[in-house]
C-alpha cells in the first residue's frame, strides 16, 4: 500500500520544510524537503507536500497552471518513490509551464533522488575542509 499524499497549507508548515535547508535544483522546480515523526500506533505519517508559484513565473493564471502541473506530477511521482514521514514544498519555475510531462515528472524524480541520497548516506553536511563557524563572542585562538 503507497503512503497517501496530505498538503501542507499552513504558513507554518512551509517555514519548517524550508529550515531543515535540503534543496534540490532542477531546471523546473526546486523541491525542499524534511522528514518528520513517525504517525501514532507505529504506522506511517502520510508524505505531506506544499506547493508555491513566485509572482516572477507569470501573473495568477499562469502560476496556477505551473501549480496544477506540479500537482499532478506530484500525486503521480510521490507515492511511488518518496519514502513516508516526509515533508516536501514543490516551487515551481518557470520552464514547469514548456516542459513536457514526463520530463516534469523526471525532474522531479531526480530530486526525490537526491533527496535519498542525501538522508541516507550523508551525516556531516560540512564539506571537506570547511571550518565550523564561531559562535557569536567566540574569541580566535590562535
Amino acid at each position: 500500500m503507497s503512503p497517501r499524499l496530505v498538503h501542507l497549507k499552513n504558513r507554518g508548515e512551509f517555514l519548517k520544510v524550508a529550515a531543515a535547508r535540503r534543496k534540490f535544483v532542477t531546471p523546473s522546480l526546486i523541491l525542499q524537503a524534511r522528514p518528520h515523526e513517525q504517525g501514532e500506533k507505529g504506522e506511517a505519517a502520510p508524505i505531506r507536500v506544499g506547493f508555491t508559484v513566485s509572482r516572477k513565473v507569470g501573473n495568477a493564471v499562469v502560476r496556477n497552471r505551473v501549480r496544477r502541473r506540479l500537482r499532478a506530477a506530484a500525486d503521480e511521482i510521490l507515492p511511488e518513490f518518496a519514502g513516508a514521514n516526509s515533508d516536501f514544498v514543490v516551487i515551481g519555475r518557470r520552464a514547469a509551464l514548456d516542459e513536457d510531462f514526463t520530463t516534469l515528472a523526471g525532474h522531479l524524480k531526480s530530486a526525490l533522488a537526491k533527496y535519498d541520497k542525501n538522508i541516507s548516506g550523508q551525516t556531516d553536511k560540512r564539506r571537506p575542509g570547511k571550518k565550523p563557524a564561531r559562535k557569536p563572542g567566540q574569541k580566535i585562538h590562535k
